[in-house]
């Protein structure tokens, strides 16, 4: 709600630059404190300069802005709660991709898929070219977070999780900013009126949610991440219904049912698996 709320008032990518960057202020005193820790007890936390580490952080940090710039446009065209919903469709594209690491995945995982894409169909409004086109650019930015929990479980196992945050954090906002800089046009007024959406989205949701999303996956495997993060389609059409008053129509309720019941086949096989414990 956070990002639809912003939208009001700021371009995307002014958007996402602020909110990532006050998400990279957020985590500094962290990264002091992570250092000193590290010194006391004579455990190596890594070098923020070293080459590896950079290229590390510019990887994470480009895939996540492609995923949220896309996110963020696609929200211009259709509600938060079908936004939040269609990006959910990430817990099934994870396995997919999985693939190409050599993860086969079970038929309770391809079974939900086919409940989700269905879902999908109903929860779009086929007669809104406007609305398709929002939905379209969504789904494409949920293949690339699904890509990013897939890069993130490669990078983090020998980095330190903070700094690689606080990095692919760093690079989201300098190239957003950029991009900003070059298309879109804001005022002080501007920020002004955006001041609640970016310090919500900016500290709470970059510096504490996503932060969090790597530090876990140092543990979690992959699809069982997405799983949990999956739950974000719900408190987004929640969230839409309760404070942005968007209403879902009883097609549209159907189809997000039908997502969900895609997203519980794939808890139940990664179960079965022994993937969730």
């Amino acid at each position: 709600m956070a990002q639809r709320a912003g939208m009001e008032f700021l371009g995307p990518f002014t958007f996402n630059g602020l909110r990532f960057l006050l998400g990279s202020l957020f985590l500094t005193p962290f990264l002091f404190i992570d250092n000193r820790h590290s010194r006391l007890t004579n455990k190596a936390s890594g070098k923020y300069l070293s080459r590896n580490f950079l290229l590390k952080g510019v990887i994470t940090g480009l895939v996540l802005f492609c995923a949220v710039s896309l996110q963020q446009i696609g929200i211009i065209y259709t509600t938060a709660g079908r936004a939040g919903f269609i990006t959910g469709l990430y817990v099934i594209i994870v396995p997919f991709l999985g693939l190409f690491w050599r993860k086969p995945s079970k038929r309770g995982i391809w079974l939900g898929a086919i409940f989700a894409i269905i879902g999908l169909y109903f929860l779009s409004n086929w007669t809104d070219e406007k609305i398709i086109f929002g939905d379209l650019i969504v789904l494409v930015s949920a293949f690339l977070w699904a890509l990013h929990v897939h890069i993130i479980d490669w990078l983090v196992e020998k980095s330190n999780a903070l700094k690689l945050a606080f990095m692919q954090f760093c690079t989201c906002a300098l190239i957003s900013i950029v991009v900003a800089l070059l298309i879109e046009e804001v005022s002080y007024g501007v920020f002004i009126e955006a001041i609640i959406p970016i310090l919500y989205a900016g500290p709470v949701s970059v510096g504490i949610g996503y932060t969090l999303q790597v530090i876990a996956q140092t543990e979690a495997h992959p699809s069982h991440a997405a799983i949990i993060l999956s739950l974000e389609a719900v408190f987004a059409a929640f969230g839409g219904w309760m404070i942005l008053g968007e209403i879902l129509s009883v097609k549209e309720i159907f189809g997000c049912i039908l997502l969900l019941t895609g997203m519980l086949f794939s808890v139940i096989q990664l179960k079965e698996m022994g993937k969730i414990t």
